[in-house]
């Protein structure tokens, strides 16, 4: 994302967007690995193990888990059929066999729950050719590699680090500029017939927030913000500013497109607020893979992931796994089975910052615009493969 404004604040002119297609300049959490295929590594002939499916244990044919293609070439009709070293038929019946989706498919941008789905449910842990690494796709398996030390080359705010960075932060402090600075951005759109509150509120809330916070004169706030200005904030966190934007239109979307959550939210208290905020973070997570490498092998859902390998999170599966969480496609703020792997759980100026974010977004925005609604055949449509979220939230301030 660039350093320099994409619109003037006031003209609701944005710039268009970039292609739904194209990740991030610089994965948050780690880059991904090249998505052309490579030479010839990772699992071979021999390597065996259990594969384990919701519906039951089954054999696994040597060299695979998962009915997975040999890594350094691309998936073939051929490899519909499972087989063993050499050619040899594998253990499994007679007959083609479904090759595993990939979360780089066609389409996956607009709509990756159908590929998550099919993932988590038939082959919970494969090697994907496209992205170079072995996939997990179920919770407990991506809460693991989130966590786990034998999973390496990461970091997330909240993680463990995050608390031994950050010993002098004034969470008072960010609060009252976080709270400023909304009802500031809310009140520009007050008189507006229409707007953007991606183009014209989450694009400039957390920058704004850490421009008041570390002294950035507003001038020059998305200049500085994304470089040194954030870091003297935030430290290794400091580009986590373009996913709270992401997190935040994604927030607004979920609470806006339900009459019923803007009756819930308009006045609730901050805890409320905050159980908002994480169900929003469960259900559309603003990164949607995240990589990791291993330093050992390590047993998971499908099998064993070898030690030395690159692994991608599908977090946005993660969050809509039906074994942890009850309808989990619906956004209901009053689950009684929360739980979102965007951040950690540790202290961070980023974590803070993106729930106040949040917190004064909905306050600012319903106390400058009570009649505050989706603009009329609106509705938010996500897209992204690797972070995602609406490119657009047309608005009615007005009612």
């Amino acid at each position: 994302m660039s350093d320099e404004p994409k619109q003037d604040i006031g003209s609701g002119r944005p710039e268009p967007p970039e292609s739904p297609e194209s990740p991030e300049e610089g994965d948050p959490w780690t880059r991904l690995p090249s998505m052309a295929p490579a030479a010839p590594a990772g699992p071979t002939a021999g390597t065996s193990g259990a594969f384990r499916t919701r519906s039951g244990p089954s054999a696994m044919a040597p060299g695979r888990v998962g009915p997975v293609s040999v890594p350094g070439r691309v998936r073939t009709v051929a490899d519909r059929t499972a087989r063993g070293p050499e050619g040899t038929a594998g253990p499994f019946p007679p007959g083609p066999r479904t090759v595993a989706p990939s979360p780089l498919d066609p389409g996956a941008s607009r709509d990756p729950h159908r590929i998550h789905r099919t993932l988590r449910e038939e082959f919970p842990l494969t090697y994907d050719p496209l992205l170079r690494a072995w996939v997990l796709s179920r919770y407990a398996d991506v809460a693991t590699a989130l966590t786990d030390s034998r999973f390496t080359h990461g970091h997330r705010p909240g993680d463990p680090p995050c608390a031994r960075a950050h010993v002098d932060v004034d969470l008072q402090a960010l609060r009252s500029v976080t709270e400023r600075t909304a009802h500031v951005l809310a009140r520009r759109l007050a008189e507006r017939t229409q707007a953007d509150l991606v183009a014209d509120f989450c694009h400039w809330l957390p920058a704004g927030t850490v421009a008041a916070a570390v002294g950035v004169p507003y001038r020059d706030m998305m200049r500085l913000v994304r470089g040194r200005a954030a870091g003297a904030l935030a430290g290794e966190c400091g580009g986590q500013i373009a996913v709270r934007e992401k997190a935040l239109a994604s927030f607004l979307g979920n609470v806006l497109a339900d009459p019923d959550q803007v009756a819930a939210l308009r006045d609730a208290p901050a805890g409320l607020v905050g159980r908002a905020w994480t169900e929003s973070l469960r259900r559309d997570p603003p990164v949607q893979i995240a990589v990791r490498r291993t330093s050992a092998e390590v047993p998971v859902s499908g099998g064993v992931v070898p030690a030395g390998a690159s692994v991608a999170l599908l977090v946005g599966s993660a969050g809509r796994d039906p074994e942890r969480f009850r309808e989990p496609d619906r956004f209901d703020p009053f689950r009684d089975d929360p739980g979102q792997l965007t951040y950690g759980s540790g202290f961070c100026p980023a974590v803070a910052l993106a729930g106040f974010e949040a917190e004064y977004a909905l306050r600012a925005l319903f106390t400058a615009m009570p009649r505050l609604r989706l603009a009329d055949g609106f509705r938010p449509t996500p897209t992204g493969l690797i972070t995602r979220a609406p490119r657009s939230l047309i608005v009615r301030p007005g009612g």
